[in-house]
């Protein structure tokens, strides 16, 4: 019988998962994570956590909880004086994806900002049993506010949260992995859609994930992630109106109406300065034909009701 990094038997029929976390100063948020991980009724085969130079007490609570989890594995890199959000994300994903040296089947990218629930691989990968064109799944993002347990933000349908996207192994490698870009989480979906695989978030309770930091507030501040959401827009290659729309959308979720409106002054700026766009035209033609379809079909919406 096959057995784990710790020598203990592995059952061979169980799906194998492989956790890759980039991490960087997350002393505040880390212990949450890794008892949440620990305390998983199906554990990965293997946690691969890349510290990418933190300098708080982060590489000292991963040397502990390496001496404890037998399935975990802390990859250092240096320190280059700063956070690289979006590309230096996936530089430290791809660090650690290099540095698995074990079959398996399924793979994730997981923030170490999150709380799940004990059960949460054990209920998420019987949905791709049951879906042979499944690539991605999540659950729903959810955060504390004045003591209350509320969504952190809406989701389409075909989207998979940035915090913790669980793949088929086949289906990450049929796209290529993920883009080193801002909208590195934004790309991953289309690709997939393009490919004829499906991407999509799940309500299921025991699919909540509890997020410990609002999403994009670690660098400098969640203004500085909304008018970095709407510069990934543009670079993923967005229509104005599409974005346009969302912001309004978004409007209605924290930071109120600012955030929103950020995400459209975000794009405009990017558009103005003609900053580069992803360099796949196919791609973005494909995306702007589904957002056309999600503006008409919303269009119809309103007048329908």
């Amino acid at each position: 019988m096959p057995t784990d990094r710790s020598g203990q038997p592995v059952d061979p029929g169980a799906p194998r998962l492989v956790l890759i976390s980039p991490c960087r100063n997350e002393a505040e948020t880390l212990e949450r994570t890794l008892s949440s991980i620990e305390a998983q009724t199906l554990q990965p085969v293997l946690w691969v956590i890349v510290d990418d130079g933190s300098t708080d007490q982060t590489p000292e609570i991963l040397a502990a909880a390496e001496a404890r989890i037998p399935f975990l594995r802390v990859v250092r890199r240096e320190d280059r004086g700063f956070r690289k959000v979006g590309g230096g994300v996936i530089e430290a994903f791809d660090c650690g994806l290099e540095a698995v040296d074990t079959e398996y089947d399924f793979l994730a990218k997981l923030d170490v900002d999150l709380e799940l629930d004990p059960r949460y691989l054990e209920v998420a990968l019987p949905y791709f049993e049951e879906d042979p064109s499944l690539a991605a799944v999540s659950g729903h993002v959810y955060c504390y506010r004045g003591g209350e347990f509320v969504q952190e933000f809406s989701m389409i349908p075909e989207a998979v949260a940035g915090c913790f996207k669980l793949y088929r192994r086949e289906a990450f490698e049929t796209i290529g992995g993920f883009q080193r870009e801002v909208m590195w989480d934004g790309i991953d979906i289309h690709e997939c859609r393009r490919r004829g695989l499906r991407t999509t978030n799940l309500p299921d309770e025991a699919l909540r994930i509890l997020h410990l930091r609002p999403m994009g507030a670690s660098d400098r501040s969640i203004y500085r992630g909304r008018l970095r959401w709407g510069e990934g827009q543009w670079f993923m290659g967005s229509s104005f109106p599409y974005v346009l729309a969302s912001g309004l959308f978004r409007m209605r979720e924290r930071p109120w109406i600012i955030g929103g409106l950020l995400i459209i002054v975000g794009f405009l700026k990017a558009s103005l300065q003609r900053k580069p766009r992803y360099e796949v035209p196919e791609f973005r033609a494909a995306l702007r034909t589904w957002q056309w379809a999600r503006l008409r079909e919303t269009l119809r919406g309103f007048v329908g009701s």
